[in-house]
């Protein structure tokens, strides 16, 4: 009886540890499939599509070119506080033909922390830039802030908020550093003129640069 007790505890302790690892596994997995959802709308926003051809021959979008792949490579591995009112203006003109997406991951007010709210869009969001078919892009992080106080102050608070989301990004979902660009734009570009100081203004958008298609 006591030679069949040993066994049992042996069998029993080498089980225990497989049963953990399995639902271990199951707890890891089960975020990223609450997210698929909404990542798969990311997904879809941020996804090049191929050129098409105009009336007259040419391409009907603007395509990538040499210039414009050396000024985001420029960017790259660059704290966002190092670029430029230029250069910001210039990533400005560039999302004009390039898919973007406003990801709601929204912010406390003078706060540049991902607040518990916005975590799931997040996720969503790491999860889709993960995919086999963004992976290797390189994305524009974009931040914003409403329009309560100054110009400096809020332009500062915007790059935290970028930074906030690529750090996010690069240290939960291994997105390479160096294909995120974090950039701020205070208070110039609110996603809800009308209400200046609502909270939707307070945000990041998604823009990728592979993209050749404007978003509509």
């Amino acid at each position: 009886m006591s030679v069949n007790l040993a066994k049992f505890m042996r069998v029993l302790a080498f089980s225990v540890p497989v049963i953990g690892l399995g639902w271990g596994t199951f707890i890891r997995s089960a975020p990223a499939a609450e997210q698929q959802p909404l990542a798969d709308q990311i997904i879809q926003a941020l996804t090049p599509k191929p050129l098409t051809r105009s009336l007259t021959g040419g391409p009907s979008e603007q395509a990538p070119n040499a210039a414009e792949s050396q000024f985001i490579d420029s960017l790259r591995n660059r704290p966002s506080r190092s670029i430029t009112l230029n250069e910001r203006e210039k990533i400005a003109t560039l999302d004009q033909v390039k898919k973007g997406y406003d990801n709601d991951i929204n912010f406390d007010y003078n706060s540049a922390k991902i607040a518990s709210p916005a975590m799931g869009n997040a996720k969503a969001l790491g999860v889709a830039l993960s995919s086999a078919i963004l992976k290797g892009s390189t994305f524009i992080i974009e931040g914003y802030t409403d329009a309560k106080g100054g110009d400096a102050s809020n332009q500062k608070l915007s790059e935290r908020r970028a930074d906030a989301v690529k750090k996010f990004l690069v240290l939960q979902y291994n997105i390479p550093a160096a294909d995120l660009v974090a950039v701020g734009y205070g208070k110039t570009r609110l996603k809800n003129p009308d209400n200046p100081f609502g909270p939707e203004n307070r945000r990041v958008r998604v823009v990728n640069t592979a993209a050749n298609v404007a978003n509509r």
